[in-house]
């Protein structure tokens, strides 16, 4: 078994958090995650109330164990933080932008607060802000990110933010890539694609089955994806995906984009509802490379830990 400060802060048997993607991290799969003794995250998205009540009352009612929400900070709400507070989480993640707004209810809540960050300056605001634990997300990962690499931005963090404890995010699928994160002075692994490819994830089969086929060399970062389906993101924050027709044609090209929006979102739509991703967006990690199949996600908490336990003890037999 592996201890940190993660798995001490919440409980658990292992130091895997589930990454809150949105529309693919419901409650089905948070509870599967938590149930096996990480810590499961609803991904929270655009802070669609319907949304969130349908999946939250899920989450409730699969499990007693520790779980949480994620929100994309720029998007959210004070009412949509009170009504994911109402369900009694026992976390709430704060991604992409300022979470001072926030702080004072999640807090006066009870609730842990979880900032995931991209950089230094970030990591100190969330520090100060209040943050218990701090995500240090880097490039690698799947959807929306800055540009810094997980392996020399996990450490900074950790230094820059110390004691409070930190976790590695993007390019982690394995426990080899867990085990990193640790000898880098993570106390965990937050896993988003990895997640993805797994039964109890929602979406459709298909994007999963993209996520297998797929190669890391064929990921990458893009604009136009948020562009054609209208969500302002802040331009420092692209999102990295599996590289399509759409996003072959269109990248690089995002002004061009922006005045055929009229007449190229209808069919981005329909692909979208009928799983057409040569069109349509998935969003996915360069770590896809080691991604061979759909699993149970239960299983996959269970071998991640059991791997980087195994690779921490190997390791201990380089050391003369």
């Amino acid at each position: 078994m592996i201890a940190t400060a993660l798995t001490e802060m919440f409980g658990l048997q292992h130091p895997i958090i589930l990454g809150p993607m949105g529309g693919v991290s419901g409650g089905h799969l948070a509870a599967t995650v938590s149930n096996a003794g990480g810590l499961g995250l609803v991904g929270g998205g655009y802070g669609d109330p319907a949304w969130l009540r349908t999946e939250l009352s899920r989450m409730k009612e699969a499990t007693r164990r520790p779980w949480g929400v994620g929100l994309i900070t720029w998007s959210a709400s004070h009412s949509v933080v009170e009504l994911v507070l109402g369900y009694r989480p026992h976390a709430v993640m704060l991604s992409f932008g300022d979470p001072r707004p926030y702080v004072a209810a999640i807090k006066a809540a009870g609730c842990k607060l979880i900032c995931q960050v991209q950089g230094l300056e970030e990591a100190r605001l969330a520090q100060e802000a209040g943050a218990d634990l701090i995500v240090a997300e880097g490039t690698e990962a799947g959807g929306h990110g800055g540009n810094r690499a997980t392996l020399p931005l996990v450490p900074a963090v950790v230094d820059a933010v110390a004691p409070t404890p930190v976790v590695a995010a993007g390019g982690i699928a394995d426990g080899r890539g867990l085990a990193a994160a640790l000898m880098l002075g993570a106390h965990g692994a937050l896993i988003g694609t990895r997640f993805y490819a797994s039964a109890e994830a929602l979406g459709n089969e298909r994007a999963k089955q993209r996520i297998v086929a797929a190669r890391g060399d064929e990921t990458g970062r893009t604009r136009v994806f948020d562009l054609i389906r209208g969500y302002a993101w802040p331009p420092i924050y692209p999102g990295r995906a599996i590289r399509n027709g759409f996003m072959e044609r269109w990248d690089g090209r995002e002004s061009a984009l922006t005045q055929a929006l009229e007449t190229e979102r209808a069919g981005y739509q329909a692909a979208a509802r009928d799983g057409d991703y040569d069109t349509a967006v998935v969003w996915a990690g360069e770590v896809v490379d080691l991604i061979k199949s759909v699993e149970s996600a239960s299983a996959l908490v269970a071998r991640i830990s059991a791997e980087a336990e195994a690779q921490l003890r190997a390791g201990a037999k380089l050391a003369r």
